[in-house]
């Protein structure tokens, strides 16, 4: 076993503090990174503060992970010290089941291990990015080109694979007509990556205090929520939309906005139960589907196309000790778009 030092949640509800925690020894086909940055997502916060249940403490979050490799066990092929490299949302599954054969360990059967807060195949728990190493298996580490930087690369581990699974299952290209709800951490990377697929995209935000930036991401069309009257207007425009806001929605007003066939795929993930009116779906055979994550083939093909395209996350990067800070500012949606921790502030 390693220790490393880290940032934890030691018991619910309590803020962040640095600490140290375990890691364990190097397996024939393990890899060790040293991280040099991690995101600060949603997820992270709900986590650590129960609101997706108990969990055990004390938790070291994050679950986008960008550095360089350290080390490798003595059975590692894919993998060379210094290379550039990052964790995403899993670090292990069965891969037995169907879905980690089809490459899809983000649904495995079994139960994928999530990179912190999970049962790892030791017994322990899983300890996350907001540290400075991270022992993980080799088919779960990720290549990150040489083409993106890797403090905006590391939010792609969450936030871009997160919008780019359901853009590709939904097969999103030239003449697609997407909209993408909320201009956050997940939005702004979905209207990136929309666009450059080729589709026409639409902003649906509450007010259009970011209508600027949205413009300028790649949207070609911007609406504010708040008027009733413009979402009138744009009823049965859309192909697909991408509901990236973690907090309860009026569905059916969404689901209004689909044209025939048109489908409604949420990727934000509220903690209360929503409903709808079922006639929404009927009255133009529109479909309500959610997207999670994606597999690893799927998260390495989202890096390179991010790569290709000049992709990255728009960040606020924070040393180790504004986490707290940076949580509030999270709920109080006060960062475009998203923090990276600067884990060098760590050591």
């Amino acid at each position: 076993m390693t220790t490393v030092t880290a940032y934890a949640a030691p018991a619910e509800g309590a803020p962040l503090e640095k600490t140290t925690i375990e890691r364990r020894a190097l397996g024939p086909l393990d890899v060790r990174i040293d991280i040099a940055y991690a995101g600060i997502c949603h997820s992270d916060i709900h986590t650590v503060r129960g609101d997706w249940g108990p969990q055990h403490y004390p938790l070291a979050p994050g679950h986008e992970i960008a550095g360089t490799v350290a080390e490798v066990g003595a059975e590692v092929t894919r993998f060379a010290v210094g290379d550039r490299v990052g964790v995403g949302c899993l670090v292990n599954s069965c891969g037995e089941c169907a879905e980690c054969l089809a490459g899809q360990q983000q649904y495995c059967r079994v139960g994928a291990t999530g990179t912190y807060g999970a049962i790892d195949r030791d017994g322990t728990v899983t300890q996350g990015g907001y540290s400075t190493q991270v022992v993980v298996t080799e088919g779960f580490v990720l290549r990150i080109p040489d083409a993106l930087p890797l403090d905006g690369a590391a939010p792609l581990l969450c936030a871009g694979i997160t919008t780019y699974s359901p853009l590709r299952h939904w097969k999103v290209g030239p003449g697609s007509r997407v909209a993408v709800i909320g201009l956050g951490g997940l939005g702004h990377m979905a209207v990136q990556i929309a666009h450059a697929m080729g589709a026409e995209v639409t902003v649906l935000s509450q007010t259009l205090s970011k209508k600027d930036v949205g413009l300028r991401l790649g949207a070609d069309h911007y609406y504010a929520t708040s008027d009733a009257e413009s979402l009138r207007e744009i009823r049965r425009s859309f192909d697909v939309i991408i509901n990236t806001v973690s907090a309860p929605l009026n569905l059916d007003t969404y689901l209004r906005l689909l044209d025939t066939n048109g489908t409604l795929v949420c990727v934000g993930a509220p903690p209360e139960a929503q409903s709808f009116n079922v006639s929404s779906l009927i009255a133009a055979r529109r479909s309500l589907a959610g997207s999670n994550i994606g597999g690893i083939p799927e998260t390495q093909d989202m890096l390179d196309f991010c790569a290709e395209h000049g992709i990255t996350a728009e960040i606020e990067t924070i040393d180790a000790s504004a986490i707290n800070e940076a949580y509030e500012r999270v709920l109080a949606s006060d960062v475009r778009f998203r923090f990276v921790i600067d884990i060098a502030s760590m050591r």
